[in-house]
């Protein structure tokens, strides 16, 4: 992963024109909170690869993403890498009781966030009782997504956790307005089988599997869904 410098964009940016306010957690704010946030903030651009923060490193910053899908994971101790999730626009990362990041995060491909110092921004929450309900919506959220994750994790078979996947994110896109039947796949295969707790194989040998079954079909840069109630039968199972 690399560790390299960031681009941060010059300051005259402006919150009421983000393109991902509406599904942010700046979204509960008025004009005057927005322009007050305005000042808290500065967006960053990430290249592929490139780490924004690291497990175990003390917690100095909050990210909104702006753009982009980040990727983040755990190291096992034994080496081995376990995706738990990735960021998509609108999502909020960085908040946690222990005080340090308990995962890291790189970007998959191009990324911009509005990234908020700690201390500033808890401050800035303090008496706006509407933002930290807002938080703590988006935290039940990721709370949320946690949760299927275990389950998906479970005893499925591979073809149940690939549609299950492939499903689920095709849901979190079309939420963003950004999906429809062709569906972007911007991580890898390893990604993936990272993710679902598989090999890259056992990802690869279930997707071939799906399309000469005519439930997906493969294209560049992600894959066509062609048989939805096949794809949500087995996510189902």
């Amino acid at each position: 992963m690399k560790a390299s410098l960031v681009t941060i964009e010059p300051n005259g940016h402006s919150c009421s024109d983000c393109a991902v306010r509406e599904f942010a957690v700046c979204s509960s704010l008025d004009a005057v909170e927005l322009r007050e946030l305005e000042h808290l903030g500065r967006r960053v651009h990430f290249t592929a690869g490139q780490i924004v923060f690291s497990e175990e490193d003390i917690t100095t910053s909050f990210y909104n993403v702006l753009d982009g899908v980040m990727r983040l994971y755990k190291l096992l101790s034994d080496g081995r890498r376990q995706i738990v999730g990735f960021a998509l626009p609108g999502d909020f990362l960085g908040m946690n009781i222990s005080g340090r990041h308990n995962f890291s995060a790189d970007a998959i491909g191009a990324v911009r966030v509005c990234q908020f110092a700690k201390t500033p921004f808890g401050r800035f929450i303090e008496d706006r009782p509407h933002l930290l309900r807002r938080i703590n919506e988006l935290a039940i959220r990721e709370l949320s997504q946690a949760r299927d994750h275990m389950v998906l994790l479970g005893r499925r078979s591979a073809d149940e956790k690939v549609a299950a996947f492939l499903l689920g994110w095709r849901e979190r896109l079309l939420s963003l307005g950004m999906a429809s039947d062709t569906v972007p796949l911007p991580m890898s295969r390893q990604d993936i089988a990272d993710y679902l707790g598989l090999t890259i194989e056992t990802v690869s040998r279930t997707f071939t599997k799906l399309e000469r079954l005519g439930v997906i079909e493969i294209i560049q840069g992600g894959i066509g869904l062609l048989d939805t109630a096949r794809a949500e039968a087995l996510a189902a199972a």
